[in-house]
């Protein structure tokens, strides 16, 4: 019988080497290696175009770290990371499902929420508003061209006003960029991120 299985796929592009990389780039890159451990493979994956880099974390870190460009949002850090993984679910994305859904357990302290977010957010342990705010993340994400009055009214009892509206749209559609960067590129997400935050730690005695 002909086995139908498709291959792993390797990245098509090779990540340039460290040392090579501007030094803006190759600091913030040790930056992020000293404090996770490891460098993820986002990281050195787009470096192979600076410019592309710098501008694509300038806009990462604005929606995802908003206090860094002096931003204020009543979204929390863990519902940002809801919504990445939600939607690069919807995308197929393997690289930001199985990365930011690794972040999502950490930030929600939830060993299983991210994968009840990636199948199925509706039957998730979330709250009504993060209910709501996957509802309007999954529309613009799937049906932009239908979003109505009707879907920022259906966030305004949950604490939503349309500044927020517009933070859940844009972290959407950011993340629809990268996912097909990701996907297109054949990017895989490194082995650390499956495990983090599945197993709680477990407390000293001493």
């Amino acid at each position: 019988m002909t086995s139908t299985a498709i291959p792993f796929v390797k990245p098509r592009y090779p990540a340039p080497e460290l040392q090579a990389l501007p030094d803006d780039i190759r600091a913030k890159i040790l930056e992020v290696q000293e404090k996770a451990g490891f460098v993820p493979n986002v990281f050195l994956g787009l470096a192979r175009r600076p410019a592309e880099w710098r501008a694509f974390f300038a806009y990462h870190d604005a929606l995802m770290v908003p206090e860094s460009v002096g931003s204020t949002s009543s979204l929390t850090k863990g519902e940002r990371e809801m919504i990445v993984t939600a939607t690069s679910a919807a995308n197929s994305c393997l690289y930001c499902v199985v990365a930011h859904g690794a972040i999502l357990r950490i930030y929600e302290k939830k060993p299983l929420l991210a994968d009840q977010v990636a199948v199925n957010y509706r039957k998730a342990d979330i709250t009504p508003r993060q209910r709501a705010m996957l509802d309007f993340a999954m529309k613009v994400c799937l049906h932009s061209d239908e979003i109505a009055d009707a879907d920022f009214d259906a966030l305004r009892p949950h604490g939503f006003d349309d500044e927020d509206a517009w933070d859940i749209a844009a972290i959407t559609a950011f993340f629809g960029l990268s996912n097909r960067m990701a996907s297109f590129s054949g990017m895989q997400p490194n082995p650390e991120f499956y495990l983090m935050g599945r197993v709680p730690k477990i407390k000293s005695s001493s």
